[in-house]
C-alpha cells in the first residue's frame, strides 16, 4: 500500500491562549489535488506553515514526503514548493532572472539551470515574458511565475496558499489549467488552500473544512454536496452548512487589510 504524500495525526498549533490549528488529522493521497477550505481564522495558513517547517507545532505529529515535519525538515523542505499568499516574486528582476535565483537556492546543478528555467517558463506559458521585469507583469502572470518557482525542483508536494487571490476570473482559469498540468506532468501532490468554493470544486480530488482550527467536514466535492441532502447543493451551501458562516463574512480588520493589500499587488 503506497504511502500518504501527507500525513497529520492531531496536528495543533497554539499561540498563548489560541489554538490556532486543533488536533488536525488528515492523509492526503499522492498525486492528489487536496483543498483545505475555510473562513479567515480558521487555521488552513497556520496548518500550511506546520507542514511546510516556518511554524513548529505545539503537539501532534506530520510527515510530509515521508518525512517528519519535527524531526527532518531539510528532508521536508527538499521535497517541497510552497508558493505563500504574500507576493514573493522579486519586481525589480526579470522572470528568467527570478527563477535563476530560485534555482540556485533550490540547489538545481549548474548545468542544468538554463534548461530547468527555460523549460519553467515555456511550461507556465511566460516564455515570451522571460526578459521584461516583473513589476510589468499582470497579476495572472505573476502568479504562474511564483509557481514556476516553485516547481523548478520537481517537488513532490507543492502547497499554494490563495494561488489565485486577486486574480480576475480569466487570470484564475489559467492557473487552474496550469497546476492540473503540473500536477499531471510531474506526478506531484498539491495541497492548496481557497476560499474560491468553484476552484475547490474544479480542481480537487478531495477537501476538508475547517472552521476555528477545528476540521468539520470532509471528502469529495460531490460527496460533500450530497451530505447536506440539498437538491443540486452547492459547494457553497455545504460550506455555510458545516461552518455557520459565509465567505464574504469572515475575518478581521487585518485579515482585509491583507488580502486587499495583497490584490492590489498582483492585480
Amino acid at each position: 500500500m503506497p504511502t500518504a504524500a501527507v500525513e497529520t495525526h492531531a496536528l495543533t498549533r497554539r499561540f498563548g491562549s489560541l489554538t490556532a490549528v486543533d488536533s488536525l488529522t488528515i492523509s492526503v493521497e499522492s498525486e492528489e489535488i487536496f483543498g483545505l477550505l475555510g473562513p479567515n481564522g480558521a487555521g488552513k495558513t497556520t496548518a500550511i506553515k506546520m507542514l511546510v517547517t516556518l511554524l513548529p507545532p505545539t503537539s501532534g505529529t506530520a510527515t510530509v514526503a515521508g518525512a517528519d515535519i519535527a524531526r527532518q525538515q531539510v528532508a521536508v523542505r527538499r521535497a517541497i514548493g510552497y508558493v505563500p499568499q504574500m507576493l514573493s516574486a522579486d519586481g525589480t528582476l526579470t522572470g528568467y532572472e527570478n527563477l535563476l535565483v530560485f534555482a540556485k537556492l533550490y540547489g538545481v546543478p549548474r548545468r542544468e539551470r538554463k534548461e530547468r528555467v527555460r523549460g519553467a517558463l515555456a511550461f507556465m506559458g511566460l516564455d515570451g515574458s522571460a526578459d521584461r521585469l516583473v513589476r510589468q507583469y499582470s497579476g495572472g502572470m505573476i502568479r504562474r511565475l511564483e509557481i514556476a518557482e516553485a516547481m523548478l525542483h520537481h517537488p513532490r508536494v507543492l502547497f499554494l496558499d490563495e494561488p489565485t487571490i486577486g486574480l480576475d476570473p480569466v487570470a484564475r482559469q489559467a492557473v487552474w489549467d496550469h497546476i492540473v498540468h503540473f500536477r499531471s506532468d510531474w506526478k506531484t501532490t498539491v495541497i492548496l488552500t481557497t476560499h474560491y468554493m468553484e476552484e475547490a470544486d474544479n480542481l480537487c480530488n478531495r477537501v476538508t473544512i475547517m472552521h476555528l482550527g477545528r476540521v468539520v467536514a470532509g471528502g469529495s466535492p460531490a460527496a460533500l454536496k450530497g451530505s447536506i441532502q440539498k437538491e443540486n447543493a452547492t459547494l457553497d451551501e455545504v460550506f455555510a452548512h458545516y461552518t455557520g458562516d459565509i465567505l464574504e463574512s469572515g475575518g478581521t480588520y487585518r485579515d482585509t487589510r491583507r488580502t486587499r493589500r495583497t490584490a492590489r499587488r498582483v492585480g
